[in-house]
């Protein structure tokens, strides 16, 4: 076994595999990029190497680079964990030319399965069901239309190098083929560099199932049994799990077989896992894809077969023989993990970006936590949203799921906001228990997903804390409190108007003022009616209130974070989080002149990536037409025009780094009559 390992990736995977290492004696290295300088995985590895700007192409993506770091940290060898340079032959090439070991498959392995077209052309030789499509070289537009009219509609037309969800659509009509090709195509040649496709039959009741392999040089490979990966949400897994419920045990052993005909059929070694879709109508599975990495989801078999995965992907590294046969496994329980995200799923999930205030992991009986988070951690738009994991282990499914939903809710994520409330949703739904596809999130919530209906009272306590904050100490009665405060109010000489804006930008006037020893919030003005009497005290960010002989405790942070001063509040009920509004400025926002300039400019809705412009200055414009394409986070968002008009101002180019709210666009409007 090598001594010193460096790990090629960061965030909560650097985190995981440096705690492996730690374990097993060997000495870590961690590479950051200028935006990871403070991140919590530098910090707890033995050694750190910086390897560039924050952009992921010339740091965490640059093989030369990351090589250069493992020889003067002087690694022998390079853990890639997922994503990033995990499945690049580039970077096997360049460790092998210095005598690097790279933990991982062969290049000739990830090469073969990399390609989708290649990887199905495999499966049919080796007797694995492929679902019925198009896997040809020819990708001239004509062959691709003539494939898929001959598949039947609808077809999903999917990135050949692609992965994590990019690079797909699906399309449901003819008409509408030429225009979801070429955007499949521009997200390949973003993301993969490879603009090459593949289609295939779109099936209306899918389940995402896959099998972990694992292999070593000496020839020995074998299964860990399967994991459920259903739950998704735009081809992105939200929830994973082990073992794949309401399945038989034929079906199992297809998958094992299938799975293991796969990876022998490459000489397979290391950690890697193959992917399936089954139809829940057929009850047929086809071979999707191989992923010749670790996956995010590998904790789930990790509780359940009781293999540290990681350990056994550099034990084999380092040339040693599995130590145990397919006889010697078994598996137990059930393991549940979820995925913890940057992102508002209150505001159509879209990405966050900001400073992490608080962050206190759950614990107990059965939780695990793979994070790379901690307080002052900065959550950039220049990498993926993940930003922990939350796994729960149970005897059973439902004691499982039961572990997790508690965790989730107890998990104080704050700073920026995060999926924690929807993730714990998703497992309480009724539908849980029931069979599963990757309709799921669609059918749970068709409408949408809403935060539970404790809005009013979460501004109330929120507007209530900024008063206290800015207080006199706790001893002080409400009246002493309020101090230089009561000038302020609008009305009442002993009140405080506080402004809070919700993720949906919307604006509360909320009023506080002392009732004797209470305290009472009323709405000033907007849709919710608020009203709340409590007496209460702040001590730190322990937010404590008592009413009716009920005393309950909140945690209540605010701080300033790009500009705006953001108020967050975890509860029995979740996380709430709000932008506290200037009087002023808010006053000025309500002016025609403003409105008008804010409706005829277009701003980015979140930092991000300028990656395509596909207009210019003096361009006529119709209402909808894509203007502008912003990466951020991994996804592509794209603006659109707000009218017919012509553009008369361009603040950006392609390349450019934005900033959330930064206009990007002017259009001068098309003139009525």
């Amino acid at each position: 076994m090598f001594d010193t390992l460096l790990i090629a990736n960061r965030g909560e995977i650097a985190c995981r595999i440096a705690r492996t290492a730690r374990r097993l004696g060997l000495r870590s290295v961690a590479v950051y990029s200028d935006a990871d300088r403070g991140a919590r995985h530098v910090a707890e590895c033995d050694a750190a190497v910086r390897i560039g700007p924050a952009e992921a192409a010339r740091s965490y993506l640059d093989a030369a680079t990351i090589v250069a770091a493992a020889q003067a940290s002087g690694a022998q060898a390079v853990h890639p964990g997922y994503g990033f340079l995990s499945e690049s032959p580039a970077l096997i090439e360049a460790c092998e030319a210095v005598g690097i070991a790279f933990v991982g498959p062969s290049r000739e392995a990830i090469r073969r399965m990399g390609s989708k077209i290649e990887s199905k052309r495999i499966a049919i030789e080796h007797g694995v069901p492929v679902v019925p499509g198009y896997h040809e070289d020819d990708q001239t537009d004509a062959v691709l239309a003539e494939a898929a009219a001959r598949i039947g509609w609808p077809v999903l037309i999917k990135a050949s190098a692609g992965g994590g969800g990019k690079g797909m659509r699906v399309v449901r009509a003819a008409a509408e083929f030429g225009a979801a090709l070429d955007a499949v195509r521009r997200e390949a040649r973003a993301a993969f560099g490879d603009e090459r496709v593949l289609l295939e039959r779109y099936l209306a009741e899918p389940r995402h199932l896959e099998v972990q392999l694992l292999g070593d040089r000496h020839g020995h490979l074998v299964h860990l049994f399967e994991r459920e990966c259903s739950i998704q949400r735009n081809h992105q897994k939200v929830i994973e799990e082990a073992p794949a419920a309401h399945l038989s045990d034929a079906q199992r052993e297809a998958l094992y077989g299938h799975a293991l005909a796969i990876g022998r059929a490459i000489g397979y070694h290391s950690a890697g896992t193959v992917e399936f879709i089954h139809d829940a109508a057929s009850g047929d599975t086809f071979f999707l894809e191989m992923n010749t990495r670790l996956q995010v989801e590998h904790p789930v078999t990790e509780a359940t077969v009781g293999i540290d995965l990681v350990e056994w992907q550099l034990r084999v590294a380092a040339g040693e023989p599995l130590a145990f046969t397919q006889q010697q496994l078994a598996r137990r329980g059930w393991a549940i993990e979820a995925r913890v995200c940057a992102e508002d799923p209150a505001a159509g999930f879209t990405p966050e970006v900001g400073t992490v205030l608080l962050s206190d992991e759950p614990a107990g009986e059965g939780v695990r936590v793979d994070s790379g988070l901690r307080v002052g951690s900065s959550v950039t738009p220049h990498y993926d949203s993940m930003l922990a994991k939350v796994i729960a282990f149970g005897d059973t499914r439902d004691q499982a799921a039961r572990r997790l939903s508690t965790a989730l809710h107890a998990y104080r994520l704050l700073g920026v906001r995060s999926n924690l409330a929807f993730l714990a949703d998703l497992v309480r739904a009724p539908a849980f228990a029931a069979s599963l596809t990757t309709h799921y999130i669609e059918r749970s919530f068709p409408g949408g997903w809403a935060p539970r209906d404790d809005a009013g009272r979460a501004l109330a306590l929120a507007a209530l804390g900024c008063v206290l904050t800015a207080a006199a100490p706790a001893t002080a009665s409400p009246w002493q409190a309020l101090g230089a405060w009561r000038l302020l109010g609008e009305a009442a000489p002993a009140s405080v108007l506080v402004l809070l804006e919700d993720a949906q930008r919307t604006v509360h006037r909320l009023r506080v003022r002392a009732d004797g020893a209470r305290w009472c919030v009323e709405s000033s003005g907007g849709p919710l009616v608020v009203a709340l009497g409590v007496t209460a005290q702040l001590d730190g960010q322990r937010l404590e209130i008592e009413s009716g002989g009920v005393r309950e405790a909140f945690t209540f942070v605010a701080a300033r974070d790009a500009g705006c001063e953001r108020v967050w509040l975890h509860g029995a009920h979740g996380i709430h989080a709000f932008t506290r509004v200037d009087r002023t400025a808010h006053a000025l926002a309500g002016t025609a002149a403003c409105k008008a300039a804010v409706g005829n400019t277009l701003r980015a809705p979140m930092p991000g990536l300028v990656s395509a412009v596909p207009t210019a200055v003096g361009a006529r414009v119709r209402a909808g037409e894509a203007l502008l394409i912003i990466e951020a986070m991994k996804m592509m968002h794209t603006l659109v025009a707000p009218a017919d008009g012509t553009v008369t101002e361009l603040r950006c180019r392609v390349g450019e780094s934005v900033r959330g709210g930064d206009t990007l666009l002017t259009i001068e409007p098309e003139a009525t009559t």
